[in-house]
């Protein structure tokens, strides 16, 4: 069973957060799903994913004929293709179901953003109210500390 992880972001872009998880990912062989909520937002990912010489991550938008061979599919919509992992941005929802399926679901917001508080705060509830385990993740000078974890109900 997989676990969501939920990224407080207040000190990091959000795009040095993205591309470290989905480094990562690739590194282990993981396909991943990055789902939004804004097909625009999707496009301003997908231009800072190409980077440039080594910062380059392989990836394609939703949607293309070649989606079941790319290894970060961005979305706006929950896929078909079999994934291990799904990253979710910008309050882009998951399902409990999703994350049993998952080796790992990362699900960041902006701790700036009040509205994007909110609507973690209420995404953690439903899903470990729904049983899904789950740990909380904050950003304090520069390290990633977990201060919270749900196990499954």
């Amino acid at each position: 069973m997989g676990a969501a992880n939920f990224y407080h972001i207040t000190e990091s872009p959000v795009e040095e957060v993205v591309r470290n998880l989905l480094s990562r990912a690739h590194a282990q062989g993981w396909r991943v799903e990055m789902r939004g909520r804004d097909a625009g937002r999707m496009d301003w990912f997908d231009q800072r994913l190409w980077g440039g010489g080594d910062s380059f991550l392989p990836h394609g938008r939703a949607g293309g004929p070649h989606d079941a061979l790319q290894p970060i599919l961005l979305t706006t919509a929950p896929g078909t293709e079999p994934v291990e992992a799904v990253l979710s941005v910008d309050g882009a929802e998951v399902t409990p179901e999703e994350i049993a399926a998952r080796e790992r679901v990362w699900i960041l917001f902006d701790g700036h953003d009040q509205a994007a508080l909110q609507h973690a705060r209420t995404q953690w509830k439903a899903l470990t109210a729904a049983g899904a385990q789950a740990a909380y993740w904050a950003e304090e000078g520069g390290r990633w500390e977990k201060k919270a974890e749900s196990g499954p109900k």
